[in-house]
């Protein structure tokens, strides 16, 4: 893998957000689900389509925190347009496991 500077490092903005909507989107090619995520008042809300139907249920997600990049370029995916990166892990199974505060933290609170 290429190293990277740290000022490439500092050019990814990753946020915390919390989830305030999620549905579900079967017009996805692969299973997943919609959310609508506050990033606080810096950012506002902001969407994403996100590949976590494996661990997540659409009423699971709403009120959790989670880690986004809010600076890549928005991503039409078939009919959604994605906004924001959500991150994750992936499981044994290979299964996306979100990635997320372990205490609540401010929306929009920047990665350190």
């Amino acid at each position: 893998m290429a190293e990277i500077s740290f000022d490439d490092f500092l050019a990814v903005d990753i946020r915390a957000g919390t989830v305030l909507r999620a549905e579900p989107f079967p017009e996805a090619r692969k299973p997943a689900i919609k959310l609508w995520i506050d990033f606080g008042p810096e950012i506002g809300e902001r969407k994403s389509s996100a590949q976590v139907t494996a661990h997540y249920a659409p009423e699971d997600l709403v009120g959790r925190q989670v880690m986004a990049v809010v600076n890549f370029p928005p991503r039409q995916i078939g009919p959604f347009m994605s906004e924001v990166l959500v991150l994750g892990v992936h499981d044994a199974a290979r299964a996306v496991v979100l990635l997320s505060p372990d205490h609540p933290v401010p929306d929009g609170e920047r990665m350190c």
